[in-house]
């Protein structure tokens, strides 16, 4: 069975960190770049950050360039997002997702494996 599972989430204060998870299983993902995503309350889903497998390259959403980082460890078949200075705005779902190309990409509509999303909460 083919997932991605998220982890890591949680109620943290502004200014705060998080680090979150994404494991992934049942086939080989060496060919699909990773990314993650996320949606705050009555917003549409939304890049966030993404990286390919092999070559470590990453790219990210303006909104959060300089403080998130993320990073895969290919062993462990996980790919993580490393969240710092986290403000209100970024409480959303956050979203591991697969894309169905190599490199990376910010197109939605590129990823056709999802997982179930972690819940991040800023307070303020």
């Amino acid at each position: 069975q083919v997932q991605l599972v998220e982890s890591g989430g949680g109620l943290v204060q502004a200014g705060g960190s998080l680090r979150l998870s994404c494991a992934a299983s049942g086939r080989t993902f060496s060919d699909k770049a990773m990314g993650w995503f996320r949606q705050g309350p009555g917003k549409e889903r939304e890049f966030v950050a993404g990286i390919n497998w092999s070559g470590g390259n990453a790219y990210y959403a303006d909104a959060v360039k300089g403080r998130f980082f993320i990073f895969a460890d290919n062993a462990k078949n996980t790919v993580y997002l490393q969240m710092n200075s986290l403000k209100p705005e970024d409480t959303a779902v956050y979203y591991c997702a697969a894309a169905n190309v190599a490199w990376v990409t910010a197109v939605k509509v590129r990823y056709d494996i999802w997982g179930q999303g972690t819940q991040v909460t800023v307070s303020s």
